[in-house]
């Protein structure tokens, strides 16, 4: 298959893909979502490797640290389970670095809904149907993914996140 090709079914720049493919970019999770959308895989496939596949008491076990990483401007996301394929949910650690909307290329959007619990920090959850939610530790909130979104620190730090993901 071509880049060209690829680009076709994805609705991804060739050169997007291209980027991606020699790891000059990591890709948003939007963009995750539109490969697999365009090559009709679940998305935990774009992630996993070959192992824990499909046993019927399966289990995963990610040590502090660990994981998948996948980093963008303005977040770094560390896939939890980064293994195991076909899962329901995608849990990620995420270190939130960008510090206003201006930040934002544009906001996330894509199906399916999300979970988010603050850490650490202090951020700022902005969704296109709601005014802004100023969230600190402990706090957390639960939307559906296919408002816009975008979620930046207001702490000093970056503010570090659990954040899941239905796939």
């Amino acid at each position: 298959m071509t880049l060209e090709d690829a680009g076709r079914l994805t609705g991804l720049a060739a050169s997007t893909l291209s980027k991606i493919e020699n790891d000059q970019m990591s890709p948003t999770f939007d963009v995750v979502q539109k490969l697999a959308v365009g090559f009709d895989i679940d998305i935990t496939e774009l992630f996993a490797s070959n192992s824990g596949q499909d046993a019927a008491g399966r289990r995963s076990v990610t040590m502090d640290g660990a994981g998948r990483l996948m980093e963008t401007a303005v977040y770094r996301h560390r896939l939890i389970a980064a293994e195991l394929k076909n899962k329901k949910i995608l849990p990620f650690v995420t270190t939130i670095k960008a510090r206003s909307l201006e930040d934002f290329k544009s906001w996330s959007q894509h199906s399916g809904e999300e979970f988010l619990y603050v850490l650490k920090g202090e951020i700022c959850f902005q969704t296109e149907h709601y005014e802004p939610a100023y969230l600190g530790a402990g706090d957390s909130i639960y939307i559906n993914s296919s408002m816009q979104h975008a979620a930046y620190s207001t702490s000093e730090e970056d503010a570090v996140v659990l954040w899941v993901n239905t796939g």
